[in-house]
């Protein structure tokens, strides 16, 4: 292989690298990121089941209030009739009078038993209210422990990823900038290592196999060589990433031509 090819390709591998370990800190935040959202949807599910509840609540408090004013008035009025049936002299009056009396205390019967079908549904709406403000109150002191090691995380991966950039930045202006390019619109589209080795005539990066024509332009290296499956950038197993913490020489930049 060619050495300013090498050269460019090794550059270019140490690059990916960087970027590599960028695109894993980011995945890492999106995931933190979402624990947050969950978080956030926990509480927002509780806030809106407590409103409802509380809704009903109320709603059946005032339908308890309108029985209770029924019951009130069908107990006057049955006073009343009472207390006329007391002055009936005429018996057929007295008659009419306690049909009347007999259907208002039917009335109330019926009433007080809805009434105390709402009383009895609102003690079981309280007792379940009163759960959902326990778990609310249990989410909010325990997501906000939570929230804060999430906030001290992506914070963490934030300042690492600053770092990484600043060093990938070092290394773009060394590289070929014609490669540089190559490399960074097939990052761009695939999101993963795109300068992959070509293992057994295949291709580690789709792992499709290619032909014995394709693995000798590899092996020569006078020109970029892309994969036909998955036009990532092969080259030879000799070139190999520098390995963390080594010292990048300067290179002189060159044109590199594509196959």
């Amino acid at each position: 292989m060619e050495e300013s090819l090498q050269e460019s390709l090794r550059l270019i591998l140490d690059v990916q690298e960087l970027d590599m370990k960028m695109i894993r800190l980011m995945r890492v935040k999106k995931e933190r990121q979402k624990e947050i959202q969950q978080i956030e949807a926990l509480r927002k599910e509780l806030k809106q089941q407590l409103a409802e509840k509380e809704s009903e609540i109320s709603d059946i408090n005032k339908s308890i209030q309108i029985f209770e004013d029924k019951i009130q008035e069908i107990v006057t009025k049955y006073k009343k009739l009472e207390s006329q049936q007391s002055n009936i002299k005429k018996i057929d009056e007295f008659n009419a009078l306690t049909q009347e009396m007999t259907t208002c205390e039917r009335e109330r019967i019926v009433m007080e038993q809805k009434l105390s079908d709402l009383v009895d549904k609102r003690v079981a709406e309280d007792d379940l209210c009163e759960r959902i403000k326990d778990s609310l109150n249990t989410s909010e002191e325990s997501s906000l422990v939570l929230e804060r090691e999430i906030e001290s995380s992506i914070k963490l991966i934030n300042e690492e990823g600053r770092s990484l950039q600043s060093q990938r930045a070092a290394l773009a202006l060394e590289a070929e900038p014609e490669l540089l390019q190559i490399y960074d619109r097939l990052l761009s589209n695939k999101k993963d290592r795109v300068v992959v080795s070509l293992e057994n005539r295949t291709c580690s990066g789709c792992h499709i196999a290619l032909t014995a024509q394709h693995e000798n332009l590899v092996r020569k290296g006078s020109n970029l060589v892309f994969c036909e499956h998955c036009s990532r950038i092969h080259y030879w197993q000799e070139v190999e990433p520098v390995s963390e913490g080594a010292t990048v020489t300067r290179r002189r930049r060159r044109r590199v031509t594509t196959a």
